[in-house]
This record gives C-alpha cells, sequence and structure tokens, in this order.
C-alpha cells in the first residue's frame, strides 16, 4: 500500500490531488463522471462577494496545446455558493478548497468573514485580480500589494490560507517569499499566462477583450520552473498546476518541489483526468517502489 496523504499548509489531504479553479466549477457537472470525494480536494470556481458578469464574448479560444479565456472571473456571489454548491460538496465527503477573489483588498476580506461559518476547509487566495482601487494594477505583481492582501486574510481567518500567484512578473520568487512573510500557509502556482490570438482571415483578435490567459499543456515547462523556483526560496508546501493531464505530469511538478497537484485544462477534454492522475500517482508510486507519495516531494536529480 502507498500512503498518499498530504499536508498541504494544514489542509490535509487524502491524496496529492485537487482541480484548478474555474475549470471544474464546484465539481456539481462533473458528478457523472468523478465521485469528488476520491479527489484531495475540489477547488471552487472563484468566488466575490456579489455576483460579477464576467466579460464580453467570445471568450475562450484554442491555442496549439492549450487555450486562451477572458472570463473575466464570472460568479454568482458567496451567497449563492454558500446555499448551494458548498453542502452539495460537504455532502460529498469532499475536502472544499475556496478560490477567493476581490476588486480591493477589503473585499477579499469580506468574503471570507462570509465563509468563515460554512464547510469550506481552505482559502486560495486569488491574488491576480484587477485591483480596482489601484488603476487597474494587478495584484499579484506588486509584493507590497501582495503582503497587504494576505495580511487582510490572514487576520479574517484561521484556517489555512493558499496564495494563488500569477507567473506575469520578472521574479515570481519576490511575490512568493512576500506571500510567505505575510502569512500564507502555502503556495499556488502557476495561474495562466498572458497572451492573445488573432484571426489571420479577419484581422481581429479571437478574444473581445483581446488578451487573455493561457493555460493547458504549453505552458508546463514554465510551470515547473516556477514551482522549482519557489521550492527553493521558501519553506511553505506548493500547490502545483499548468498544464497537467497525465500522472506523470503530476509527478514532475511534485519532483519540482509541489505538495499537491491541481489539474485543470485537463478537465475540458477529459472528464475522468483528475480522478485518473490520482490513481496513476499510485500506481507510479508502487512500480517504483515509493511507500509514501511525499518521498517525491523535491526529489529531483539536479
Amino acid at each position: 500500500m502507498v500512503n498518499m496523504n498530504v499536508n498541504l499548509g494544514g489542509l490535509f489531504m487524502k491524496n496529492p490531488v485537487t482541480t484548478a479553479s474555474g475549470t471544474f466549477a464546484a465539481g456539481m457537472e462533473f458528478a457523472d463522471f468523478v465521485n469528488v470525494g476520491d479527489l484531495g480536494a475540489v477547488t471552487t470556481k472563484g468566488v466575490s462577494l456579489h455576483g460579477w458578469e464576467g466579460n464580453d464574448a467570445p471568450r475562450i479560444a484554442e491555442t496549439a496545446s492549450g487555450m486562451l479565456n477572458s472570463i473575466g472571473l464570472q460568479n454568482p456571489g458567496v451567497a449563492h455558493l454558500k446555499d448551494v454548491e458548498l453542502p452539495w460538496l460537504a455532502e460529498q465527503g469532499a475536502r472544499i478548497i475556496v478560490n477567493v477573489s476581490g476588486h480591493s483588498i477589503e473585499e477579499y476580506r469580506e468574503v471570507i468573514y462570509a465563509l468563515e461559518d460554512t464547510p469550506a476547509d481552505a482559502y486560495e487566495v486569488n491574488v491576480s485580480c484587477p485591483n480596482v482601487d489601484a488603476g487597474g494594477m494587478t495584484m499579484g505583481c506588486d509584493p507590497a500589494l501582495v503582503s497587504k492582501v494576505v495580511e487582510t486574510c490572514r487576520q479574517a481567518t484561521l484556517k489555512p490560507l493558499i496564495v494563488k500567484l500569477t507567473p506575469n512578473v520578472t521574479d515570481i520568487t519576490e511575490i512568493a517569499k512576500a506571500a510567505v512573510a505575510a502569512g500564507a500557509d502555502a503556495l499556488s502556482l502557476i495561474n495562466t499566462l498572458l497572451g492573445m490570438a488573432i484571426d489571420a482571415h479577419t484581422r481581429r483578435p479571437k478574444l473581445a477583450r483581446v488578451v487573455g490567459g493561457l493555460s493547458g499543456p504549453a505552458i508546463k515547462p514554465v510551470a515547473l520552473r516556477m514551482v522549482w523556483e519557489c521550492y527553493k526560496v521558501t519553506s511553505v508546501p506548493i500547490l502545483g498546476m499548468g498544464g497537467i493531464a497525465t500522472a506523470e505530469d503530476a509527478v514532475e511538478f511534485m519532483l519540482a518541489g509541489a505538495t499537491a497537484v491541481a489539474v485543470g485544462t485537463a478537465n475540458f477534454t477529459n472528464p475522468h483526468a483528475s480522478i485518473h492522475v490520482v490513481r496513476g500517482i499510485e500506481r507510479y508510486c508502487r512500480e517504483h517502489g515509493v511507500e509514501d507519495v511525499n518521498e517525491l516531494v523535491g526529489g529531483l536529480l539536479c
């Protein structure tokens, strides 16, 4: 038997696999394909204090080995999550990570306050949102803003706080260190890479907002590199993501330093992807004589 239990900054998971926010909703749509209680955790789509309409269409474009999205964090608001999705997830026996979004630092705090009496087991703080109060600057690109967001969220809860980092920065380790110093229990990386697609026939962008977030297998080498860099300079567990479609992908992230992994874009092409990754990691461990999946974390030989 392989021990598959991991501890992600105080969030105890039965295996190291969760879903990437925005690719699995809250799991209800995938119930015919995956028993969500068999996953290490389910990470919900980003939730804000009040509902957001999201961006204009078109909002998705396929690319080579990936996809661009410009959804704009559309969601019905925290009250709907509390009343509908979270009770259902609790009934399934799932560990729950709620992805928290906000247009301002105060909104992050208010969302967490609203969730404190729910079955949410941990919060994934998405610091990749535009900060309206700072003239549209992306919070996650500024170490000082990241510190302020994390400090505010830390004061609002004792539950595990996982901070999701954007890769669209010069040095992700500086952002990672700022988040940890401010009270992050774990780091989540990477979010999507900024990109764009053009239709040569119409000479127009394929997304209404021109640019969007690139995800899928195309970003995996970048994600691996950033997980490895952050693992070397921080002392908290890492939730690795970015192009994971198979168990071998997941193992690579763990070898680079991730304690747990998230399956994202692969859910769109294979609704069984997340549970296949769970089973595949266990199979890999058996075949390679690994008795505890935690032995893989940071096991890169270089």
